[in-house]
């Protein structure tokens, strides 16, 4: 749980500090499709090594 309250902490002060508003907004998607991608490469790495696939 303390890891996940730091990573809150430094999302927010990340993006405390730019003024621009459409920059903001860019970057926080940016962000989150960039998580939502890793996400789908390791179920999709973990999903390849339960099904025995051979590499």
């Amino acid at each position: 749980m303390n890891k996940l309250l730091l990573f809150k902490d430094l999302y927010l002060n990340a993006f405390r500090d730019i003024k621009h508003h459409l920059i903001t907004n860019w970057l926080k998607v940016l962000a989150w499709s960039s998580i939502a991608l890793i996400g789908v490469v390791t179920y999709a790495f973990i999903y390849r090594l339960a099904t025995g696939f051979s590499f």
